[in-house]
């Protein structure tokens, strides 16, 4: 019964591993507008983002683009669900790559790497592409996703083919010891932190706070900031686009360095989304530290939380 059942699961792998990606892209089409129509709360918050980054669009610009924003999405979704049934040779043949010199070049550093990456495109492709394509593991830092059986799942995705996942709490004395070692680091860093852990940057033009641990790790240890992003070309295919290293500044003022290399790269960040806008991920509250007025739905749950929570311990 075993051996029927894994048999079962290996061929039906091999059916999935095998969908074209044209038909990926049309069915994700479609799953992103089921989402556009039906999941309003995050309909509100795209079209927030958008109006507040371009106020000078007009409305149909911007109801088109996050159409565009939510079927990219639905594809997103279907091609990582697609992932977990392709091979390393499936991967390779999927995703083509820009920049490739960038990347080679980059490896020969003693020093360590710092790949530094969005949620743009098909974010989870790219540390997989890499991976194979280099044929070593990777050290990727990410925060825990909820539920623990949605997490488990995307662990298992990510280390496949050897790479190993930081949490992301707590994680930068190890994220130190992996570039001390000459290994590459793989982050994400265009989510919002906290005002206490993050700096103040410009990002879209506007202010907001952005995470100095790659500028931080990068100056402590002389690595490579290595901007790269998977996105999806016009033929519908997935392409790794690598950048060349950041130019980034040291003096005897760490303070002041950590500041600018911190809009730095913040600033490589914003040119991948402002030429793939459809392709980033504008559902996060992405300026709420400095315009929660944008979230008014997320101000009044913080309200009632509080209200709650004074309610409790008997302060009326």
């Amino acid at each position: 019964m075993m051996k029927r059942l894994l048999l079962f699961r290996s061929a039906l792998a091999t059916l999935i591993a095998k969908i074209p990606q044209k038909s990926v892209v049309e069915a994700g089409k479609l799953l992103g507008m089921l989402g556009y129509v039906l999941d309003r709360r995050h309909h509100r918050i795209v079209k927030r983002n958008l109006k507040f980054i371009y106020p000078q669009w007009p409305r149909n610009r911007i109801r088109r683009l996050s159409k565009d924003v939510f079927q990219n999405m639905g594809i997103t979704l279907l091609e990582i669900c697609q992932m977990a049934c392709l091979s390393r040779d499936d991967i390779l043949r999927k995703v083509g790559i820009r920049g490739r010199g960038n990347l080679l070049n980059a490896m020969k550093s003693s020093k360590g790497v710092i790949l530094i990456s969005a949620h743009l495109g098909n974010w989870e492709m790219a540390p997989s592409f890499v991976s194979c394509y280099l044929q070593k593991p990777l050290v990727l830092v990410a925060r825990g996703i909820h539920p623990k059986m949605l997490n488990s799942w995307i662990h298992r995705l990510r280390t496949r083919f050897g790479s190993i996942v930081l949490n992301k709490r707590g994680a930068l004395l190890t994220m130190a010891r992996v570039l001390s070692q000459g290994k590459t680091l793989g982050l994400l860093i265009d989510q919002g932190t906290r005002l206490s852990e993050g700096l103040e940057v410009n990002f879209l033009g506007r202010t907001t706070t952005a995470t100095p641990s790659a500028a931080l790790l990068a100056n402590r240890y002389d690595s490579l900031v290595i901007p790269a992003f998977c996105v999806r070309n016009k033929e519908a295919g997935l392409t790794l686009i690598v950048e060349p290293p950041l130019v980034l500044k040291k003096t005897e003022d760490a303070q002041a360095d950590l500041q600018v290399n911190t809009q730095i790269i913040t600033d490589a960040i914003e040119k991948a989304v402002r030429a793939y806008p459809e392709q980033w991920f504008w559902f996060h509250k992405r300026w709420k530290r400095h315009h929660p007025y944008l979230y008014p739905e997320d101000l009044a749950k913080r309200q009632r939380r509080k209200e709650k929570r004074r309610a409790r311990l008997g302060l009326g």
